[in-house]
């Protein structure tokens, strides 16, 4: 397997590999752009062509191969990234002698889901128990090949048939209570989760089955309208998006995605031809949803439905977007109940509304003026606050005085009186970010290994390391290292420059061990970002790390139970005017 994997590192660039993803921007010998696995304004992901790795030196603190970013992209397991890596690089693989055992329980559970859904459809289409739900899916006009694309089916109103067809598919208890489709009751017994329901598959991007939904044919009060796979180790509610599988290269293609409540509401648009569609699983659009769509889009238009759940279900989605940078759309049915009776309704004024959206900060201030009446003015209070916390997060300028204005006007008050709210309002903001931002800064890296671990990255991609490593030391000496991993790093690095003419990255790496590798690694990229002690002349850095090791080396002989000792004040007089001297240096640079 090491052969395979080494075979795949070579044929796949990661800088090109990466970039297929997202783009990359040049920075010196290595490439950097936005994280894309968590929100952030500066760029700390580091890409280098030389190591072939990656690392993001922001709050995912993390980084590896080719492998570990496909990945954590695409959620998968070493097993899945392997395979997929391995085709695309056509890399036969025929010997794989570890067991992945993640991999090998989501296969199982794939599997199972897979069976689950033939039972299903052979319901729905082949046997008189699906007659009614097939019916009922005529009724609302939904065509045979798209009940066919979608895998639609049918669970019948009994305790144990699809328990006892998996039992024969050599499919133990243990792992249907796994997968979700049993659940086991207050005595013990398992029993069929999904009864009498219309069953829709849900899948991952690859397609993969990783859950189902049941919606309820009766209009009983008892019965939930739908009921979902539980929390399993393939299905996670707050990442997942009905339809993805099918929308995802229309949405790349449209650059836009239209989000929406329910199975039909997707159903039905993507039958009318609207195919850069997906819907929520769960009440609201989660920020793991939106993270994902980052990957394929940075437009999208809620197209939720029209009643106050909806409304309150947008305005979340708005706030999680517009964190994340999305342009954001939306769409306002004021003619029927959700997308789906719309389209059923009047496909052509449907096709219209979404073809035109609105802004989301006028849908915020529609939606305040329903919640709010102004007639007096704890009304308009109600509705300015609320409507201001949208507002003040506006940037640009221009916008801004728009919706100031338009606020203004909605309220029959002046510009300055809003102006004045929006002010005060990110002034609270500010004061509990900076609450935030004090607690942060107490967790983070000291400047005194900020600037050790630049130093040491400044070294390994320089043109000429072994020079700027003699210029470094002849103030910086190894002992100054307060890290001891960095210390060993150096160490071999100063061992490998007695031997060696030159210096190469693949003859010196293969040298450190795998634990000090990884150390290495985020070493050498580590200059690349953008840091900001990056813009500061290398000789001051040097001082300064060097006056931080002077003073630890005061303080640990201060706090020495031999403090006292002749020997013990000569080495404190002798490091203080050493001290001396380098903050006078710092100073005159």
């Amino acid at each position: 397997m090491e052969n395979a994997t080494d075979d795949i590192k070579h044929k796949l660039d990661i800088v090109s590999y990466i970039s297929s993803f997202i783009p990359l921007n040049k920075t010196g010998r290595n490439f950097k752009t936005l994280c894309p696995f968590h929100q952030e304004k500066t760029p700390s992901f580091i890409v280098s062509s030389d190591r072939q790795i990656w690392h993001c030196f922001g709050s995912c603190q993390e980084g590896g191969d080719i492998f570990k970013f496909l990945m954590k992209w695409e959620n998968l397991t070493f097993s899945e990234a392997l395979k997929e890596l391995a085709e695309k690089a056509g890399v036969k693989l025929t010997k794989v002698n570890f067991e992945d055992k993640v991999w090998k329980k989501k296969e199982r559970l794939i599997a199972i889901n897979n069976l689950a859904a033939e039972f299903f459809e052979f319901i729905l289409q082949k046997s008189r128990f699906g007659t009614k739900a097939l019916k009922y899916l005529r009724n609302r006009s939904i065509e045979t090949k798209i009940i066919k694309k979608f895998q639609l089916g049918y669970a019948p109103q009994s305790w144990d048939s699809l328990y006892k067809f998996l039992l024969k598919k050599k499919h133990n208890e243990g792992e249907l209570l796994e997968s979700g489709l049993l659940v086991r009751g207050n005595r013990g017994f398992s029993y069929d989760r999904f009864r009498g329901r219309l069953i829709f598959p849900i899948k991952d991007a690859r397609g993969n089955i990783i859950g189902f939904s049941g919606r309820t044919l009766e209009k009983s009060a008892k019965d939930a309208k739908y009921i979902n796979t539980p929390e399993t180790p393939l299905y996670h509610k707050r990442e997942t998006l009905f339809g993805i599988d099918l929308a995802k290269e229309s949405v790349k293609k449209e650059n836009n995605i239209y989000l929406v409540e329910g199975e039909f509401d997707m159903i039905s648009s993507y039958q009318a031809g609207i195919t850069n569609i997906a819907a929520i699983k769960g009440s609201a659009v989660t920020r793991e949803q939106l993270t994902y769509l980052k990957r394929y889009t940075d437009q999208i238009t809620l197209a939720m439905d029209s009643d106050q759940a909806g409304e309150e279900s947008m305005k979340k989605a708005i706030i999680e977007a517009e964190d994340l940078e999305f342009n954001i759309g939306v769409v306002t049915i004021d003619y029927a109940k959700d997308p789906d009776e719309a389209i059923r309704s009047d496909l052509v004024k449907f096709k219209k509304l979404i073809k035109n959206p609105i802004p989301f900060y006028d849908f915020i201030i529609d939606v305040a003026q329903k919640k709010n009446p102004i007639a007096d003015a704890y009304g308009k209070k109600q509705f300015a606050e609320e409507v201001s916390e949208f507002i003040g997060k506006i940037k640009n300028p221009i916008v801004l005085s728009h919706y100031v204005k338009k606020v203004a006007s909605v309220l029959d008050v002046t510009e300055n009186s809003v102006e004045a709210l929006i002010r005060n309002l990110r002034r609270k903001r500010k004061q509990r970010f900076s609450v935030i931002t004090q607690k942060k800064s107490a967790s983070e890296m000291m400047r005194e290994v900020v600037i050790q671990k630049y130093l040491l990255s400044r070294i390994f991609q320089s043109s000429s390391p072994f020079q700027l490593a003699e210029d470094i030391f002849k103030t910086f000496t190894l002992d100054d290292f307060s890290v001891p991993s960095y210390q060993k790093i150096c160490q071999l690095f100063l061992n490998y420059k007695k031997k060696s003419r030159s210096f190469h990255l693949d003859d010196f790496s293969p040298r450190l061990s795998p634990e000090l590798l990884s150390t290495f690694d985020e070493l050498y990229l580590f200059a690349s970002t953008e840091i900001e002690i990056k813009n500061e002349k290398i000789e001051k850095l040097v001082y300064e790390a060097k006056r931080y090791s002077l003073k630890r080396k005061i303080s640990q002989l201060l706090s020495s139970d031999k403090s006292d000792d002749e020997t013990v004040k000569t080495d404190l007089k002798s490091i203080s005017k050493e001290l001396t001297d380098v903050e006078k240096k710092i100073v005159a640079l």
